[in-house]
């Protein structure tokens, strides 16, 4: 006699899920604060909120978090850029490994987002609702340069998707 056997699964995206993957966000923050006195703690809560709320959404395309000088991201920045896994697996890598001797004279820090196609798909009016229940208002702005080059260092995925980090570093 012969058995055949077959496993569906199915895979919800929940708020616990966007939780996850921006409490890791959240924590790549902290380190940066640590080393570098910014983000302030308030501003790392709502980015962490507005990823959440993003991610869950699927609204979230990039959001790069790092210091900008001469209106060009530097090292320390780090970028996340948001993914669909499509019934692949992806690591779920921990935080962290943020550079500590980066010279960051002379700029601020900075933010930038940009949006999902699932983004682009709504109504003005529907976007301009969905931003009004964020914990940050974003409005348009030019996407600053890069003084250096990415390197794909971490991802962080749970439930189907995945934020892939990557870190700006300098070419000296």
């Amino acid at each position: 006699m012969s058995s055949s056997y077959s496993i569906t699964e199915s895979s919800t995206f929940t708020v616990t899920h966007a939780r996850h993957m921006a409490a890791k966000v959240a924590t790549d923050l902290k380190r940066m604060q640590r080393f570098y006195g910014a983000p302030s703690d308030a501003d790392i809560a709502a980015y962490e909120g507005e990823v959440i709320a993003l991610l869950k959404a699927g609204y979230l395309g990039t959001v790069t978090y790092g210091f900008r000088r001469n209106g060009q991201f530097i090292e320390p920045t780090l970028r996340y850029t948001a993914q669909d896994l499509s019934d692949s697996a992806a690591n779920d890598d921990d935080p962290g490994r943020i550079r500590a001797s980066a010279d960051v004279s002379g700029s601020t820090f900075y933010s930038y987002l940009t949006y999902s196609v699932a983004w682009d798909r709504l109504t003005a009016a529907e976007q301009d609702q969905f931003k009004k229940g964020l914990p940050l208002y974003r409005g348009g702005a030019a996407a600053p340069g890069i003084s250096g080059y990415l390197v794909d260092d971490r991802t962080y995925s749970s439930g189907g998707r995945a934020l892939n980090r990557s870190s700006v570093r300098s070419y000296s």
